[in-house]
């Protein structure tokens, strides 16, 4: 007997794919159908996810102060909702799954207006905005994060704590355990600034290593993300301390680099925060400043808090602050080890799972009440 079909929608970066991503396998491995329905950045790398069917929808997110912009992206949202409603009548999905951002609204509120139930996952600890949108027509909210703040009060469907599903390659990569660093070791050190780079890595990280005394840099091996614009300068800047290092736009096996490596300077987007649970490695994590909602900030501090991260605001991400905690964690390496086990004890690794159980769950109530 075929199983449901489940209409996943995620969209505009890595952060909201690869939670999904993570979700449709397990729904498949459960004898679910699974179909995306993404936005025109998203569908350009969503070539290898495992959905029977990738559909694009229409979609924009509404930003600046300008009124004329943001009645441009609600008529590009009306006409994705419109596309929606389309494509769910040809489907007929028995669930709808969100995983946040303003690509996940037509599909989402489309399911609400046909009656088919809706489930928004949260990644973050606070609530984003397209996620408040669709807060009150979600049959199901399930969250990243045991406490989630943003959440508007009285919605009127279910709130579950599922965890932050995450792929099979950071399973795979969490079986290595951690490396503990040896008193005259080599510091693997891994630096990434979310799917699309950060600039103030490049600024900041190979200063800091500079800034490093000699006998301690020549103990410290880099792997680091920096963005195409940045990429020459960062590799010259390590050339010149002959050090043994790689700098790519962007590494496919980043799961594996984050089991390899001792210490992660990092943003802290939830994808990032849960790897670095489920994989249990220490990490300095600098939230993206500057977003309405701080919802970086608050994923990064339920890793300061239980001493698996330190955690500073860009303003002070300096190249002497970064040298200084580096140099610490050169000197007293079981630090490393005690950050890492703490990390660890903050993962979920069966969120995809717990995610899943939950869809399939509601899709059968549902299907319940229609055939009662």
């Amino acid at each position: 007997m075929t199983g449901p079909l489940i209409l996943l929608t995620a969209g505009g970066t890595g952060g909201h794919l690869f939670p999904a991503e993570a979700l449709a396998n397990a729904l498949k491995a459960s004898g679910a159908r699974v179909v995306l329905a993404t936005d025109k950045r998203a569908n350009a790398y969503a070539g290898s996810f495992p959905a029977d069917e990738i559909v694009e929808v229409p979609s924009a997110t509404p930003s600046g102060r300008s009124p004329l912009q943001m009645a441009k992206a609600a008529l590009v949202l009306g006409r994705g909702t419109l596309a929606s409603m389309r494509t769910i009548r040809r489907l007929k999905p028995a669930v709808v799954v969100g995983f946040g951002g303003y690509p996940t609204v037509p599909p989402v509120l489309a399911a609400s207006f046909l009656g088919v139930p809706t489930v928004i996952h949260e990644a973050n600890a606070v609530m984003g905005r397209a996620n408040r949108l669709l807060a009150r027509r979600a049959t199901l909210i399930a969250t990243g994060f045991e406490a989630i703040k943003g959440v508007p009060a009285g919605v009127p469907g279910r709130t579950v704590h599922t965890g932050n599903p995450v792929r099979p390659a950071v399973l795979d990569a969490a079986k290595a355990g951690y490396p503990p660093l040896p008193a005259d070791g080599m510091l693997r050190l891994l630096v990434v600034g979310g799917s699309q780079g950060a600039r103030v890595m490049s600024d900041v990280v190979p200063p800091a290593i500079e800034r490093l005394p000699p006998e301690l840099r020549a103990r410290v091996s880099v792997c680091q993300q920096a963005r195409g614009e940045d990429l020459e300068r960062v590799r010259a800047h390590y050339g010149r301390l002959g050090l043994p290092f790689e700098a790519e736009p962007f590494f496919k096996d980043l799961p594996q680099r984050m089991a390899a490596a001792h210490l992660v300077v990092a943003r802290s987007g939830a994808s990032t925060v849960a790897e670095l649970a489920v994989i249990g490695r220490p990490s300095i994590l600098v939230p993206l400043p500057g977003a309405l909602d701080q919802d970086q900030a608050a994923n990064a501090r339920t890793l300061g808090d239980r001493g698996a991260a330190i955690v500073l605001p860009q303003t002070d991400f300096t190249p002497e602050r970064l040298a200084q905690e580096i140099t610490t964690f050169l000197r007293e390496p079981d630090r490393l080890t005690r950050a890492a086990a703490a990390a660890n004890s903050a993962s979920i690794t069966n969120a995809a799972e717990r995610l899943a159980q939950a869809v399939l769950q509601l899709a059968s109530s549902a299907k319940k009440d229609k055939n009662p």
